[in-house]
């Protein structure tokens, strides 16, 4: 019972808001609207904004992490050359690391060239990858006896996934909704500029005066007077 009052409090409560930010935007003067779209017109011109490229760098952060600890891993199993010959040219499913580096570049490929290369804005591509590196995984850690192996059969895996999911609640909740907010700004500022351009400047103080009264109609008003005298005489 408690809850619709409440919803109906949070809508009041948001489009109140949104009135004032409307107002807000619309007690701007004009240069300031001009500067408010150039300074987002500039953040376009940069080709991908601020968040997105985060998302961007901690991507190739990513694929950088699992790429150290794969080598990290080699070097501890008997030498890098020796382990990468056993991992890559005598690949097993069941007992090789190879396969989760191959997963990162894998995610890394597919997010850079659809969020940084095509700048979608859309979550198909991440969801996309999360799907597949959360199903390799786990089919890998089901099937594969990587925890006989010491502590790179824990380590790969669970990192791996976790980065994954990261990836995938960064864009979501960030990238996506922040990237969406700053256009329905730019569009609110454009909307009042153009309103702001069909509107009248401001009058001058000179167009509101009174004009001095002539000296013919001063004469006049005497001349009046001093008809009237002889009649109040009388």
């Amino acid at each position: 019972m408690n809850q619709l009052p409440e919803d109906m409090e949070n809508a009041l409560t948001g489009s109140q808001s949104s009135h004032a930010s409307l107002r807000d935007i619309h007690s701007i003067n004009p240069a300031q609207l001009m500067a408010r779209i150039e300074s987002y017109e500039g953040r376009e011109k940069k080709g991908i904004s601020d968040v997105r490229r985060t998302f961007c760098l901690f991507v190739t952060f990513d694929l950088l992490f699992v790429t150290l600890l794969w080598i990290i891993e080699l070097n501890v199993n008997g030498g890098i050359e020796n382990t990468l010959e056993k991992e890559v040219v005598q690949y097993d499913y069941y007992s090789s690391y190879f396969d989760i580096f191959l997963l990162a570049v894998f995610r890394f490929k597919v997010l850079i060239l659809a969020y940084a290369v095509c700048r979608l804005r859309h979550w198909w591509a991440i969801a996309l990858t999360t799907a597949v590196t959360s199903a390799f995984l786990l089919a890998k850690v089901i099937l594969s006896k990587l925890f006989s192996q010491g502590a790179f059969g824990y380590v790969l895996p669970i990192i791996s996934f976790i980065l994954a999911w990261i990836e995938t609640w960064f864009l979501d909740f960030k990238v996506l909704p922040q990237e969406a907010e700053e256009e329905n700004r730019l569009l609110i500022v454009q909307d009042a500029s153009e309103r702001a351009a069909l509107i009248p400047g401001g009058l001058s103080d000179g167009q509101f005066y009174s004009p001095p009264e002539s000296e013919a109609g001063s004469e006049e008003a005497e001349e009046k007077q001093d008809s009237e005298k002889p009649l109040l005489e009388l």
